[in-house]
């Protein structure tokens, strides 16, 4: 990745042709991107992972060798040998030879089915044999070895993480933080084993096991091990090239070797007893090394900071700054939360006034502009622990501020060193107006990504600065927000998505504008949804959740989680008739799997005829509105919940939004049906109910707040009514309610003015909007059982009535479930 990124970044300041250069590589193909290997193992293939084409090199005038090593150097005659016996010469030469797997002295290391995760070769020989077996093993709890556990998760493999150490991650994790990821990989169902050290790797020609220091063994099938690096220096030191005492070629500030013109960059590379295993390093020792060719020879490498943030198997962890820092000079401030699986650790002076480093697991988004306090020293504010609290006692927002606040010189993307100051002149002088254009001039946003959020907000405040009008538009097929879209159906009486397309858009619209109109239409007119079948997500064109293997769900709706038992024996008789997989949802509802398309309006008619209606659990739409038994059962409750959950879920069922919406509503304060995680929540108080609104669960859970206190059940229905209607009108496609609150100018308190002192005077309009949807309502599902003509487009081959060939099944504890696609 560094010698491309050489490559990429010398033709980008001299052009083509300026010099001839050749590239060697050992491997089969062109430099590829590490740092993704895993998603290999997800669907990317070897031709997604390549950094560029080999054609791009022809394009750049530049001779790409690849299958071919280098093995020897002649730095007097100034030419290189291969393996094939090549013989060239060259004025300056470039060490970017990366590293190699560390595997350890154990015996037992070379038998079959062990495997190092290093490359693409590496990876195709694990997916071969993983074929072939069910229990596997990574020898490293680190960054990569946790990315091969993930692999082999994803292969459907019982997988087991080995470490030596007392903790995962210990260079970049403490022990609490460490114990929250490993709470979090053991609930994925990752057995972690760490201080254990692996004496031999047991088996007769192939590993059946792995025998510890302290006589216990644990039965495998497959090893993989990443127990680290070990810098590629072999040819440099055949060659007389100063090597360290524990490996890698020593450079000095400008990457240069012991030996004249030469030079190394990247993992091979040791500088100041450091080597730098990440790419961010290594792209700005390349930038080091364009400048000595150039002549200039003024920049130099000094060290680099090894801050990181990642997601490893869907959590987030990061460290930066110094993550562990001596309680001598530092305090320390930690939010540990073991039932969300969220820690972090900050380190400040002990003067109060300087942030030093830190810790993230579980939620990572303050990470940009945590470390921008770090690499900038900005001060503290008053209270530093509300950088990782947020802020309390009523107070909006948090402590860390904008990237307003960050000096011109602030590094916003690490990976390719450019700052807060070159993106702003980026955007001026070249009058940029998206990130994609952000992308292509200056690279930023290109490695890792992480950066985006960062460049996201200086790009609108540097374009607000200017006086420009921000956007965000739908998409390239039409050039309004969301909003300005909904307002102009609305009012223009548009109810078809050509009609749309052709008065207010261009082209033939694509896969983001078709499904947020249909979204908007549904939510303006409540038409029934499949009159525009097409422009639908798969899910809502088939009124039905699309699952593993191929099949669909079917949810019926039980409103408030009530069902009678009649009810439950329909539902079991259909259920057996079909032969579907049957199981309780968190929202108190039933869920069917296992029906195939055609399948599909015949248990609907069954269901329909039983009196169930929709669930609408395919749609970005209401869901559910939990409840508890409320006073009718429990001796604690002291409102009827239960009513008045059928009550707002008959409401409001069908109504489609911009994201889906769950409710509940529970009894009393103890409350179980946990309406402060829901996009709007009901609790019985003495005196009436309170509102919460825009809470969710989910990967970034967050508490609903409270709109209104102690209000009877019409007001509340009225608040509700203009509440989701506003919310309707005014969100971004796909947007949660709590993203949509957290991004409101004002924040809650101006949805409270908006909704209940109705400062906008909308209030009442808000309300026969939503009048109007609910008299709409119809059961998507009973139109097309009636429907001759809808119950033809329920069909696998649109010529035949032949089922789906490629659906398999197997028993699981005395139901169906799909075949493993692995297998």
């Amino acid at each position: 990745m560094v010698g491309y990124k050489f490559c990429e970044k010398i033709v980008a300041k001299f052009g083509p042709g300026k010099f001839d250069i050749v590239v060697y590589g050992e491997e089969p193909r062109p430099a590829y991107d590490r740092v993704h290997l895993s998603e290999y193992f997800s669907g990317s293939t070897a031709d997604d992972l390549l950094m560029a084409p080999a054609s791009w090199y022809q394009e750049n005038q530049i001779k790409l060798v690849t299958g071919e090593m280098v093995t020897e150097i002649d730095a007097e005659k100034k030419t290189i040998q291969t393996h094939k016996g090549t013989t060239d010469s060259y004025d300056k030469l470039i060490l970017a030879t990366g590293s190699s797997p560390f595997v350890p002295p154990v015996p037992g290391v070379d038998k079959d089915g062990v495997f190092v995760y290093r490359t693409i070769e590496d990876l195709n020989d694990i997916i071969n044999y993983g074929e072939k077996i069910k229990k596997a093993a990574v020898m490293g709890g680190g960054l990569l070895g946790l990315e091969a556990a993930k692999a082999l998760l994803d292969m459907g493999l019982e997988t087991h993480v080995i470490e030596f150490a007392p903790r995962l991650m210990p260079r970049q994790l403490d022990e609490a933080g460490s114990s929250i990821l490993k709470s979090k990989l053991e609930s994925l169902g990752i057995k972690i084993h760490t201080q254990k050290n692996t004496s031999e790797i047991a088996g007769n020609g192939k590993v059946t096991a792995l025998s510890y220091a302290d006589g216990s063994e644990l039965d495998i099938e497959m090893l993989v091990i990443s127990a680290g690096i070990r810098p590629r220096d072999e040819v440099a030191q055949k060659s007389g090239i100063e090597i360290g005492p524990r490996g890698g070629i020593v450079v000095d500030n400008y990457m240069k070797t012991s030996l004249n013109d030469i030079f190394a960059i990247g993992e091979c590379a040791l500088h100041d007893n450091m080597i730098y295993g990440l790419v961010a390093p290594g792209y700005e020792m390349a930038e080091v090394v364009i400048d000595q060719i150039a002549g200039e020879g003024t920049r130099e490498f000094t060290g680099f900071d090894m801050s990181t943030k990642l997601k490893l198997i869907g959590v987030d962890v990061a460290s930066f700054g110094d993550p562990f820092t001596d309680p001598e000079i530092s305090h320390t401030i930690v939010l540990e939360d073991k039932i969300k699986g969220i820690y972090k650790r900050i380190n400040v002076t002990r003067d109060g006034k300087n942030l030093l480093g830190g810790i993230l697991v579980g939620e990572a988004s303050e990470y940009n502009m945590l470390l921008q306090m770090v690499q900038n020293s900005m001060v503290l504010p008053p209270n530093p622990e509300d950088l990782i609290l947020g802020a309390r006692g009523g107070g909006e927002g948090g402590a860390l501020g904008g990237v307003e606040s960050l000096p011109d010189e602030a590094q916003i993307c690490s990976c390719e060193n450019i700052s807060k100051g070159d993106i702003v002149k980026c955007i001026t002088e070249e009058e940029i107006t998206d990130i994609g254009q952000i992308k292509k001039s200056t690279k930023a946003c290109t490695g890792c990504g992480g950066c985006t959020p960062l460049v996201a907000d200086l790009l609108k405040l540097t374009l607000e600065a200017q006086g420009k009008v921000v956007k965000k538009t739908l998409c390239e097929h039409f050039d309004y927000t969301r909003q300005e879209l909904f307002d102009l159906i609305k009012i223009n009486n548009i109810q078809s998505y050509d009609k749309l397309l052709d008065k207010h858009g261009k082209g033939d619209g694509c896969e983001i504008c078709k499904p947020a109109a249909a979204s908007m239409f549904a939510s303006i007119w409540n038409e029934m949804i499949l009159k525009q079948d097409t422009i639908q997500d798969t899910n809502d064109r088939f009124l039905a959740n699309i699952q593993r293997g191929g099949t669909y769900s079917v949810i019926p709706r039980i409103p408030g989680g009530e069902i009678t038992p009649d009810k439950l024996i329909a539902i079991g008789r259909i259920a057996k008739k079909y032969d579907l997989y049957t199981k309780i949802t968190g929202g108190q509802r039933i869920d069917l799997l296992g029906a195939r398309v055609e399948q599909l309006p015949e248990i609907w008619e069954e269901l329909v005829a039983e009196g169930f209606e929709s669930g609408h659990a395919y749609g970005k739409a209401l869901r559910t509105v939990k409840s508890c038994v409320g006073s009718t059962w429990c001796r604690y409750g002291v409102q009827d919940s239960v009513t008045f959950s059928l009550e707002i879920e008959n409401r409001y069922k069908g109504l489609r939004s911009p994201h889906k919406l769950k409710s509940a509503v529970s009894g009393c304060i103890r409350e179980c049906a946990e309406a402060q995680s829901k996009d709007f929540g009901i609790i019985a108080t003495e005196k009436g109910w309170n509102l919460y609104v825009c809470g969710n669960g989910g990967a970034r859970p967050q508490h609903a707040q409270l709109l209104a206190a102690d209000i009877d059940k019409e007001t509340c229905v009225k608040y509700i009514d203009r509440f989701l209607m506003y919310y309707i009108k005014t969100a971004e496609p796909l947007q949660r309610t709590a993203t949509w609150l957290n991004k409101l100018e004002g924040g809650l308190d101006y949805l409270k003015e908006v909704v209940v002192h109705d400062s906008l005077g909308i209030g009442e309009q808000l309300e026969q909007d939503m009048q109007l949807l609910i008299d709409k309502y119809e059961c998507e599902w009973k139109k097309v059982v009636e429907s001759p003509e809808l119950r033809k487009k329920f069909k696998h081959f649109i010529n035949s009535d032949e089922q789906d060939p490629a659906l398999k099944f197997e028993s699981s504890r005395e139901q169906k479930v799909p075949v493993d696609w692995n297998k």
